[in-house]
């Protein structure tokens, strides 16, 4: 296991140099999901919940989320994200709904925390939209399924 990167040599929290390394092309994917009553689910899949369009509103609260991950997680470097794009696939044997979030940009660092912030965001959005009738609704699975670009190369989750 490599060192954590976030701390100097006496342990102090401190945002990584990222200056010497080089600019390329990165990406970074993440999944999770939300699960819900049935009737949760058919609510949002058939565009019946009185706040409006779940999915929709969820979409765009994801992007935002991505794009300020960097005014959230206080070491993060903010990034030219150059795309975001959420995935929302509603799914009745959760019952729920599977989120996958792609970001990209080119830079000198990563874009994972941003991929997961795009689907942590993306999931509080449909909790918070359906929480009148479900209050019981579950987060979860929240993980980085891909990254690639910068010297450590490619990871993909198995």
């Amino acid at each position: 296991m490599a060192d954590l990167t976030h701390f100097d040599g006496q342990g102090a929290a401190h945002m990584v140099d990222v200056s010497e390394k080089a600019i390329t092309s990165r990406i970074a994917e993440a999944v999770g999901h939300i699960k819900m009553a049935q009737e949760t689910y058919n609510i949002i899949v058939e565009n019946r919940a009185k706040k409006g369009d779940v999915l929709g509103v969820a979409r765009l609260a994801g992007i935002m989320g991505a794009k300020k991950t960097s005014d959230l997680i206080p070491l993060c470097h903010p990034l030219p994200i150059s795309k975001v794009a959420i995935e929302l696939t509603p799914d009745a044997t959760l019952p729920g709904v599977r989120i996958h979030a792609t970001v990209k940009t080119t830079g000198q660092t990563g874009v994972e925390m941003e991929a997961l912030s795009a689907v942590s965001i993306t999931a509080l959005t449909i909790y918070d939209m359906a929480k009148a009738v479900d209050k019981a609704m579950e987060i979860g699975g929240i993980h980085v399924v891909l990254k690639d670009g910068g010297k450590s190369g490619r990871y993909e989750a198995l």
